[in-house]
């Protein structure tokens, strides 16, 4: 193990310090970053006194899944899969500015109550310092719900989590960030199984390329509501690779076949949070 930095450990001290104070915990686990290490943490400081939570759903891919069942298994964790049916929950099709607000309240409310059922005390999630920056409105709905952020209250930062959790030999320590696929859809534009299935497929492709942090956003054409652009968000040191005709030809082509019209590459390559550009 590479050696802490003074502040890291008191920053790993604290958080400890605050999850033991819960007694027993379930987390929000989705095999992220922040997510794993919270997992860890609490495994770490309550022992027995933790299951995970995992929210299975179409706007969740399948690989995600899978990790998140090895990392449990890895860690020895009691994993809960919590089966969600997007068309349950309220104003989510049709994409409002604040859908993470309803998708957040109905996720959690489910949340709370599988705590209550394996007798947990409370739910910890892995929001961080830094997801204070953008524009979140899921996290008025864990404030309304009492959910736990322990790695906020402990003054963690995504670079903080990324070195700990790399000094304590998680696998996710270098792992892309990553949302939920309905993010890809601008707001306003309806999210449908079809949008979601292509955005997955999409990133997948580019996954199995080699491409690391990156996502394939979707847009209606204007002129034909079943025509559908990609854009594609990458670092932009990927960017020479475009270059090569061979490449772009069949990257064009494989993205026909998962049913877009057109596919652009973003100039302004990857971020978070690009489609609040439109109203922030």
């Amino acid at each position: 193990m590479e050696k802490l930095s003074t502040e890291l450990m008191e920053k790993y001290n604290k958080l400890k310090d605050i999850i033991s104070g819960y007694k027993s915990v379930a987390v929000a686990f989705s095999s992220g970053v922040d997510s794993a290490f919270l997992l860890y943490a609490a495994k770490d400081t309550l022992g027995e006194g933790v299951v995970a939570v995992t929210a299975t759903s179409f706007f969740f891919p399948a690989r995600e899944l899978d990790e998140a069942k090895e990392f449990c298994q890895r860690l020895g964790v009691k994993h809960i899969l919590a089966e969600i049916d997007e068309n349950k929950i309220e104003h989510f099709s049709e994409n409002p500015k604040n859908r993470c607000y309803y998708c957040k309240t109905h996720l959690f409310t489910k949340l709370k109550n599988i705590a209550m059922d394996e007798g947990m005390n409370e739910i910890i999630e892995g929001s961080n310092v830094d997801d204070l920056g953008d524009y979140r409105p899921g996290l008025q709905a864990l404030k309304e719900l009492d959910i736990k952020s322990p790695l906020r209250e402990a003054g963690l930062t995504k670079a903080d989590i990324r070195a700990l959790s790399k000094h304590f030999d998680l696998p996710t320590w270098k792992k892309p960030s990553f949302a939920c696929l309905a993010s890809r859809i601008p707001y306003g534009e309806k999210i449908t199984r079809q949008k979601l299935s292509m955005i997955e497929k999409a990133e997948n492709y580019l996954l199995s390329l080699g491409f690391k942090q990156l996502r394939v956003r979707i847009h209606a054409s204007e002129n034909k509501s079943s025509s559908y652009i990609a854009r594609i968000e990458l670092l932009p040191e990927d960017f020479p690779k475009f270059l090569d005709e061979d490449f772009r030809n069949d990257l064009y082509q494989k993205f026909r076949e998962f049913g877009f019209s057109y596919t652009a590459l973003d100039l302004k390559g990857y971020r978070t949070g690009s489609m609040n550009e439109t109203f922030l």
